[in-house]
C-alpha cells in the first residue's frame, strides 16, 4: 500500500462518522452541534500546508461544518454540504482540482459513501463503519470516526510522500 499511499494528492471525506463520533446534539430551535478530534483537524491543516486540497462532502447541511473546515484552511467551495449524490460532488471536486479519481482518497462510514469509497484512488473506512463502508474501502483504520482515523490515515500518506512537514512559520503565516 505504501506506492498507492504516495500516489494521493487529495483528501475527501464525510463528516458525520468519519471526522465526529456520529453523535448530533440538537437544541429546542432546531440547531445541530458536532464535536471534532483535535488532532483530525490538525491533520487537514498539515494537508492544507503542504500543499494538498481537501474536499468535504457530507450530507450534513449546518453552517458549522464550513466554519470548522474555513478554520481548518478548506476553502468554501470545497465543502458540500446536504450532498445526496456524493458521487457527483467528489467528480466536481476532482475535475475543479485537475485530478484523477484514483489520485484523491476518500474516507466514508456508512452507505451513502460506498459508491466514493469504490471509486477513490484509496477508499478508507473508519474502524467502526457499517459493514458495507468496511467491505467497500481499501483501508480500514484501527480508529474510530471522531478518534483520529482522519489523523492516523493523513499522517501515513504525508509521510508516504515525504510531506508530512511542519513549519512554525508558516503555520502562523496560514493559520
Amino acid at each position: 500500500m505504501a506506492s498507492e499511499l504516495s500516489q494521493i494528492k487529495a483528501f475527501t471525506f464525510d463528516i458525520d462518522g468519519v471526522m465526529t463520533d456520529g453523535g448530533i446534539l440538537c437544541d429546542l430551535q432546531g440547531n445541530l452541534y458536532r464535536t471534532f478530534d483535535a488532532k483530525d483537524g490538525f491533520a487537514v491543516r498539515m494537508a492544507v500546508m503542504n500543499g494538498y486540497p481537501v474536499g468535504v462532502i457530507t450530507g450534513g447541511r449546518s453552517g458549522s461544518i464550513r466554519e470548522r473546515f474555513r478554520s481548518c484552511g478548506v476553502p468554501a467551495e470545497d465543502v458540500y454540504l446536504g450532498s445526496s449524490d456524493k458521487i457527483t460532488d467528489f467528480d466536481d471536486f476532482c475535475s475543479r482540482h485537475g485530478l484523477r479519481r484514483e489520485e484523491v482518497a476518500f474516507f466514508g462510514d456508512d452507505i451513502p459513501d460506498v459508491e466514493v469509497i469504490l471509486a477513490a484512488g484509496i477508499g478508507i473506512a473508519p474502524a467502526d463503519a457499517v459493514p458495507q463502508a468496511k467491505a467497500a474501502a481499501d483501508y480500514v483504520s484501527p480508529c474510530p470516526g471522531g478518534k483520529g482515523c482522519i489523523r492516523e490515515f493523513f499522517e501515513k500518506a504525508m509521510k508516504a510522500a515525504g510531506r508530512w512537514n511542519y513549519e512554525t512559520a508558516e503555520y502562523k503565516k496560514i493559520f
